[in-house]
């Protein structure tokens, strides 16, 4: 099971590099539960796979089509659970940088 987590989400996080966005609704389940922390446009809990897409878009809306996975720092797996530090960089259309590490 380990093995088979640790694949599905190093395709994920490779397709979300490369902006392959056919793997990734390949890879998303329809229903799927994905919960994006903070307080902001687009935190909470998503109750599928066009949730996410529509979150996604959203973020590339704020970011003037910015957002960036520019690095794979970390994987740890546990059965089936995955847990990854994702350098993320993008520039708000206010000029605001966000150069940030996040455990997802």
């Amino acid at each position: 099971m380990e093995n088979e987590a640790k694949r599905v989400v190093n395709e994920f996080l490779v397709a979300v590099q490369q902006g392959d966005n056919a793997k990734l609704a390949d890879l998303l389940s329809p229903e799927i539960e994905w919960s994006q922390p903070g307080d902001n446009a687009v935190s909470g809990i998503k109750h599928s796979n066009m949730e996410v897409f529509q979150m996604v878009g959203k973020m590339f809306e704020i970011s003037g089509n910015t957002l960036r996975l520019t690095e794979i720092r970390l994987r740890s797996v546990n059965s089936n659970k995955v847990a990854c530090v994702l350098r993320w960089n993008a520039n708000k259309i206010t000029g605001e940088i966000l150069e940030i590490d996040n455990i997802d």
